[in-house]
């Protein structure tokens, strides 16, 4: 996704970056499974989703976001709220389970609609932003949320 601004030569952000490219491309597999009718196959790839997204967002929310705070007040609680929006409807899948509910699955479409918006309010703005403005200490921060937190996926080879 975003390349110009140079804010993916931090590895926090490149982090990030790759883990929202791996949920644009499991939420490219939705709709083909919408389209089929297979709801068992759309609740599998909430939980992979999920799975990206729960370290993902604790990195975001505990530490990257808690430093851009007080900058960006009204900005950083949209996307909070948002981060709320879509857990509830991806927890609906938790455990093995594929909800009951014959709306989830318009539903689920719809917050992965929300999610990919928000994911270039991250890239766009958010990270940018994050660049310019943290310091060497907020950073180390983010990077010490993300150690505790961990990832989904495995970090590149240097």
């Amino acid at each position: 996704m975003c390349e110009y601004c140079g804010c993916q030569s931090l590895a926090s952000i490149d982090e990030l970056t790759r883990e929202h490219d791996e949920v644009v491309r499991l939420i490219s597999h939705l709709h083909p499974a919408r389209q089929d009718g297979d709801v068992d196959r759309m609740a599998q790839i909430a939980r992979e989703i999920t799975t990206v997204l729960d370290p993902h967002t604790r990195v975001e929310e505990h530490g990257l976001f808690p430093a851009m705070a007080l900058d960006f007040p009204e900005q950083i609680a949209a996307l909070e709220a948002e981060h709320r929006r879509i857990e509830a409807v991806l927890a609906e899948a938790a455990d093995g389970a594929t909800p009951s509910d014959p709306t989830w699955p318009n539903r689920l479409i719809e917050a992965m609609a929300l999610l990919r918006g928000h994911i270039l309010k991250e890239q766009d703005g958010v990270f940018p932003a994050a660049l310019a403005n943290l310091s060497t200490e907020e950073w180390e921060a983010v990077e010490a949320v993300r150690a505790k937190a961990g990832g989904a996926l495995s970090r590149p080879a240097a």
